[in-house]
């Protein structure tokens, strides 16, 4: 297959789930010489967007989104095994979550494996996180942001009291901020004072790579 058509295999098999597939394409893309970063990103996340489409108008539950996200994490591990990370240059340290509340955790997972395979050093601490416990690992590994994610509007607030923590323990700006998910918005944001809004995973990448840029 040409890489395009490895691209396509890659977002049809996570988007019917097909675990064994999924891994037969990285060995596939891996054996014609294709970036694995590019898989990653281009079709295998293309193809968890797609799912998470299908979750939003009601065509596939809850299980299945779980699941499907299982499948992805997978992946995005198989294919950081095999990235050369000797090469890569550490760049800075984010945890990162969904928020209190809130069990929808793929464009969080999405996120943080392409920051992770994109030289950061990456605390994932789940779903369903409580501000606090965003605070407490983001003061133990010295991170230099705090990514949240919030899927509903009702646990938006939680991403308000991060900002509030940081302001209350004086660590504003000394620990930046990152805030997404799909009722999230930049004005939401400027609002709560977080330092950044990212629409998508490949915003967040796009703005770290930035950051650290020489």
């Amino acid at each position: 297959m040409d890489k395009n058509a490895i691209l396509e295999a890659a977002a049809q098999s996570i988007i019917e789930a097909e675990e064994e597939r999924a891994m037969e394409i990285v060995a596939e893309a891996e054996e014609a010489g294709m970036d694995l970063m590019e898989l990653l990103s281009d079709g295998f996340s293309a193809g968890m967007r797609e799912v998470g489409d299908l979750f939003d108008v009601g065509e596939i539950f809850l299980p299945e989104l779980i699941f499907t996200s299982e499948i992805m994490k997978g992946v995005a591990d198989v294919i950081e095994s095999k990235l050369d990370r000797s090469e890569i240059r550490s760049k800075g340290t984010i945890v990162i979550a969904t928020v209190a509340g809130d069990v929808h955790d793929i464009g969080k997972g999405i996120v943080a494996s392409l920051l992770k395979t994109n030289g950061m050093q990456v605390y994932d601490l789940g779903r369903e996180v409580p501000a606090e416990d965003f605070i407490a690992k983001a003061k133990e590994v010295d991170a230099d942001f705090i990514g949240s994610s919030a899927l509903l509007t009702t646990t938006m607030v939680e991403q308000r009291a991060i900002e509030e923590l940081l302001e209350s323990e004086g660590l504003k700006g000394k620990i930046k901020t990152m805030v997404g998910g799909a009722p999230v918005t930049k004005r939401w944001a400027d609002k709560i004072g977080a330092d950044v809004y990212c629409e998508d995973a490949s915003q967040a990448v796009a703005f770290m790579k930035d950051y650290y840029s020489d």
